[in-house]
């Protein structure tokens, strides 16, 4: 019988070269708090269970919905992939296999318990009991009362490209995602989310070929949080319907045509947390001046 891999021995040493730089407690530095990115931490099991801003990053025995593993096997020029590129050696192939091999096991973290520091009083050492985030909640509350669909209500979807999945396995809502056609998706392709549109929380139409016309389907998603532009044609033109969305919490704008001109779209736009306008045509000042607007959100520039 195979031995199981072991977390402390063979998962820890990876997360803790490659992942605990930027996702660790907060700590000063140069006079300054540091913060862990996405407020993710994985410097103890009880962190790691908790998740990030955005909810879980693990799925005990599913490496595939488990952020932790499949944002490693990202192509190493993707936005999402982790470690960003100079950031911290990435894992290899055969490290990344590892790593979903442990997850696929069941995720267990054995006798490693990790930093406490920060752990609320009702969690355990193991995270067991999971504090709830604002955007876990959020999805909670969208989903109440939605009914679920089936697979074959988003076969054009496939068809066109697309992948589509729940969040989860109790979930009515879905993730839908065009980036790995990258530019053979474009707005015929990215129209036939129109009929599940009511179910879908998640978007990523990164990279593809979808232009302003876009923003007729995406603006009636109406229970959208994450949205994800980035490497796309979009530009001011129709940005300010994104305005209606009263759920979205995260927007991707990266290496897109958005200019200052939609500031006053954007600062419009009170519900995001997370803004991110890396080599869009925002300035520095238009920039600040939405930190000013959006007083809730991290507005990424560089």
């Amino acid at each position: 019988m195979a031995q199981k891999v072991d977390f402390e021995k063979q998962i820890w040493p990876l997360v803790e070269r490659s992942c605990v730089k930027c996702h660790k407690v907060p700590h000063e530095e140069n006079g300054k708090t540091v913060k862990p990115k996405a407020a993710l931490r994985l410097d103890g099991a009880w962190a790691i269970m908790a998740g990030s801003e955005d909810g879980a990053v693990l799925v005990k025995g599913k490496s595939a919905e488990s952020s932790l593993f499949t944002r490693t096997a990202l192509p190493k020029d993707d936005d999402e992939v982790m470690p960003p590129d100079g950031k911290a050696d990435p894992l290899t192939p055969a490290e990344q296999e590892l790593l979903k091999k442990w997850i696929d096991e069941g995720a267990d973290f054995g006798g490693w318990v990790g930093n406490v520091v920060g752990k609320p009083k009702e969690v355990s050492n193991s995270g067991e009991k999971i504090p709830v985030s604002e955007i876990q909640e959020l999805y909670k509350s969208l989903a109440e009362g939605l009914s679920p669909l089936k697979e074959e209500q988003w076969k054009a979807v496939t068809a066109a490209g697309g992948r589509v999945q729940t969040l989860s396995d109790t979930s009515p809502l879905l993730s839908a995602d065009f980036r790995l056609v990258g530019k053979d998706a474009d707005d015929a392709d990215l129209a036939t989310i129109a009929p599940i549109g009511a179910n879908i929380a998640d978007l990523n139409v990164s990279d593809t070929a979808v232009t302003d016309a876009s923003m007729a389907v995406i603006s009636k998603l109406e229970r959208l949080v994450r949205l994800d532009l980035h490497g796309t044609q979009i530009g001011d033109a129709q940005l300010g319907a994104l305005s209606g969305l009263k759920n979205l919490r995260y927007l991707n704008l990266y290496g897109t045509q958005v200019s200052d001109a939609s500031l006053e779209k954007l600062k419009a736009m009170k519900s995001l947390t997370n803004l991110f306008l890396w080599e869009s045509k925002v300035t520095e000042a238009g920039a600040k001046s939405l930190e000013k607007a959006l007083p809730k959100a991290r507005v990424s520039f560089k």
